[in-house]
């Protein structure tokens, strides 16, 4: 079992930055590849970005690239979303998952995370 708690959302006005946190606690978190997702009202969950167990790939959603960056820290059983240059359209609720499939593109898709964190609200203001 892995349990994960994100934090760091809130609101932020647009072009702002915000950097979300998902601490994992449980079996190894090295084991797992991790990802995040996001929901906003009304709209099914979205992928936004995952990374390899190592760190080594990432992958991202067209809609943030070059303004979202992943990242993880194994040694704190952490991987963080860096979140710049915000837009309206990016108030989620966002979301980290654990995957046993360590890497690879199938990473988009939601059912191959094995848990879920609670969620984070991000709010962009126009």
């Amino acid at each position: 079992q892995v349990q994960l708690v994100e934090s760091g959302g809130g609101l932020v006005q647009a072009g702002g930055s915000l950097r979300l946190s998902c601490a994992a606690s449980g079996r190894t978190f090295s084991n797992y590849a991790m990802g995040w997702f996001r929901q906003a009202p009304g709209k099914e969950r979205e992928f936004v970005t995952a990374i390899s167990w190592s760190g080594g790939v990432t992958y991202y959603t067209d809609s943030v690239k070059g303004r979202f960056t992943i990242s993880r820290d194994n040694a704190r059983n952490t991987v963080y979303l860096q979140m710049n240059s915000l837009k309206p359209e990016d108030t989620a609720v966002y979301y980290c998952a654990a995957s046993a499939v360590v890497t690879g593109i199938s990473l988009i898709q939601p059912r191959v995370y094995n848990y879920w964190g609670q969620g984070t609200q991000v709010t962009v203001s126009s």
